[in-house]
């Protein structure tokens, strides 16, 4: 099987990442006392270290072992650049990509492997890449809080490298992935080019590997599942390449889903179970509530989906009763004041959430996990001046992620790895929300065996849980082609694989969907 992951990393405002102690039997030997250098380049040639990267120059590969499930995985580590091609075959950018390769495969045809990348857009795929899918991840604390600096590099023994092999992808701007000399970056950035050059890397390396005849599924996190969902329709219709499945992780197809406006209320309907649960983890519902995290989502679930949308559908004509009704209702639902609720016109944004649920003890909740908290110093804002959960992410990631590629992968670059780039000016149709949920369902209709695994953290707060799932529900489809699609929700927030209980289950029901 041939498995695409899309990291999708949502930069739709935000930054992301967190860290505890991980599990006491993790294995913590570096890989690079057991590794061994297979493919050897000189360290010091101009294709390792160098300010514009070179697609022309090999890979450096290695060769390691890590244990899973209790298989010891012989696995070659490959780290590069792949070129993206003009028309006239020279080359408009270099892509930086780290690939691993389960050893003694005897039909390539029959292993799945993973295109992974995260999305922003600006995001390299190192949140997932180190996060929790590579054979080895940053150590974090096992509830995703930060550890104190310096950061450690172990095995990750819930990799899901036992079910496929997996290539990272970093996108032209991100990571060490450079646009061509006298190439414009700002080429690349927009809903169709972005599609279009991942697409490319991914005919590219698939031809150059030979993994035509391997199935193939896509995962994208965050912007990545927007991003997952083009290319389901792109690489059908531009390459011929038609997937198995996509592995749609804490993201959205629908911006109109999660970007409020004067005339679009729905993005507070969406939100509203999300606060319900990161209110129920910091013991802020009302008894009957805090009792049954169950029945608390459930109650918010059938208020958003039900008499909210009623009151939000009616603005200024709501009466002062209902007003002060559906305040109290909101005020059980999130743990905040009804008159806060009444100040921000029965509309509370996110931000607000964040800055005002644990005001009194004077910390903010963060906004890729609502579990995560910190102190930002001012009382007075009605918005968090950061993310504790993107600064506890961060930290250990980029860190383990500079270590690494020098010291295990052994390949070298003076060019800054960019974990979260900015990207400037992100194109997208005009005169209407962001979306790629017709090109999902088209790709769906055209290719009747497309599987669909839809991954959502209950306390994310940047990109919440109910988006995608009404995303889902009103794709155009039949009703057959239903059955292909899953939906798993976990306990934390949008990178839920930091969060050591679910990383277990996000690798069980990888592994799951891949068989």
């Amino acid at each position: 099987m041939l498995v695409f992951v899309l990291v999708l990393f949502s930069a739709f405002t935000e930054n992301s990442i967190f860290a505890d102690d991980v599990s006491s039997d993790t294995n913590n030997t570096p890989a690079t006392q057991t590794g061994t250098v297979i493919d050897p380049r000189s360290k010091t040639s101009p294709a390792n270290v160098s300010t514009v990267p070179d697609a022309s120059v090999k890979p450096i590969i290695t060769e390691h072992t890590v244990t899973i499930d209790g298989t010891k995985l012989i696995y070659k580590a490959e780290a590069g650049m792949l070129p993206l091609l003009k028309d006239d075959g020279s080359p408009k950018a270099s892509v930086f990509f780290v690939a691993y390769t389960k050893r003694d495969v005897l039909d390539s045809a029959a292993r799945p492997i993973l295109f992974c990348f995260n999305g922003g857009p600006g995001a390299s795929a190192v949140w997932l890449h180190l996060g929790g899918l590579g054979p080895r991840r940053a150590k974090v604390n096992s509830d995703a809080t930060l550890p104190p600096p310096p950061f450690e590099l172990v095995d990750n023994q819930y990799s899901p490298l036992l079910s496929a092999d997996l290539v990272f992808i970093d996108p032209v701007a991100t990571g060490y992935s450079r646009p061509a000399k006298d190439e414009k970056v700002e080429q690349f950035f927009g809903e169709h080019p972005d599609i279009e050059a991942v697409a490319d890397f991914i005919r590219l390396y698939t031809t150059r590997n030979k993994r035509w005849r391997s199935p193939k599924y896509l995962c994208g996190e965050s912007y990545g599942v927007f991003r997952a969902a083009g290319l389901a329709e792109e690489l059908q219709d531009k390459h011929g390449m038609f997937l198995n499945g996509l592995i749609l992780v804490s993201g959205l197809v629908d911006f109109e889903t999660i970007r409020s406006s004067p005339t679009n209320d729905l993005p507070y309907s969406m939100f509203l179970p999300s606060f319900t649960a990161t209110a129920h983890f910091h013991k802020k519902l009302p008894p009957d509530l805090q009792e049954n995290l169950q029945n608390a989502m459930a109650e918010a679930k059938h208020f958003a989906a039900g008499e909210y949308l009623t009151v939000l559908h009616a603005g200024d004509s709501l009466s002062k009763q209902q007003r002060t009704e559906t305040a109290a209702t909101l005020a059980r639902l999130t743990g905040l004041s009804a008159a806060l609720i009444l100040e921000h016109n029965l509309r509370v944004d996110p931000s607000v959430f964040q800055k005002k649920l644990l005001l009194e003890e004077g910390l903010i909740c963060g906004r890729f996990d609502g579990r995560i908290t910190g102190r930002d110093g001012d009382a007075a804002s009605n918005s968090p001046g950061f993310d504790p959960s993107y600064a506890a992410a961060l930290g250990p990631l980029a860190s383990a992620m500079n270590a690494y590629v020098r010291e295990e992968l052994l390949f070298e670059n003076d060019l800054p790895y960019k974990a979260l780039a900015g990207v400037g000016q992100w194109t997208f149709p005009q005169n209407s929300y962001a979306s790629t949920s017709e090109e999902l369902s088209r790709a769906m209709s055209t290719n009747p065996y497309l599987r669909v695994l839809v991954q959502a953290g209950r306390c994310d707060l940047a990109v919440p849980t109910d988006a995608m799932r009404y995303s889902i529900d009103h794709l155009t489809l039949d009703p057959q082609l239903r059955k292909n699609i899953s939906f798993i929700e976990y306990e934390s927030g949008h990178m839920m694989y930091l969060n050591l209980p679910d990383l277990i289950q996000f690798q069980k029901d990888l592994a799951n969907f891949l068989q």
